[in-house]
């Protein structure tokens, strides 16, 4: 298993830990090896292993409420110590044949979408490095069980390639 993939796991693990209807969380990874260097305290805080490299996950803080999470992301850029990153989200889905129903007004629309009976909540884990490495993990609530997290690199593509657009240099040739 990749480093990539266990932080994804671990990730997962603990928001099932703490429940649902939680706020999204954004994280940076950060190579243990670097984190101990330049922080040794914070490596030591987090209980870091001094002789095996991982990556670190540090919660960033709070995505604004409002707008979409994907307008938020667009602002990030990471420092060149962050290796990768992740979000953990909770997202309500309709099937297809429900879309021609949904209410334009986007809190209408989200009122209609919590009372829809087919509707299905889940919980996506998605993780990239800056290469454009990606894992996801997705928990359905309805198959609230550890053996039912479904996982792989391609689950929430959208995602994962708004997340891997945070490492993309700003302006046109530069990196």
């Amino acid at each position: 298993m990749s480093l990539l993939e266990e932080v994804v796991l671990d990730l997962e693990r603990h928001s099932a830990q703490e429940g649902w209807d939680a706020a999204p969380k954004l994280y940076a990874l950060v190579q243990s090896a670097e984190l101990r260097h330049a922080e040794p305290d914070l490596a030591d805080e987090l209980g870091l292993p001094a002789d095996a490299d991982t990556l670190a996950a540090l919660e960033q803080p709070a995505l604004p409420e409002e707008g979409a999470v994907e307008d938020a992301l667009a602002t990030i850029a990471w420092p060149e110590a962050v290796a990768g990153c992740a979000l953990v989200i909770e997202r309500v889905v309709l099937p297809p044949e429900a879309e021609e129903e949904i209410p334009e007004d986007e809190k209408e629309a989200a009122a209609w979408a919590a009372e829809h009976p087919k509707r299905e909540d889940v919980r996506m884990v998605v993780g990239v490095l800056r290469d454009g490495t990606r894992h996801s993990a997705l928990r359905l609530r309805r198959h609230d069980a550890d053996d039912e997290v479904l996982v792989g690199p391609d689950l929430v593509p959208a995602l994962a390639e708004a997340l891997v657009a945070t490492f993309e240099p700003d302006e046109p040739g530069a990196g």
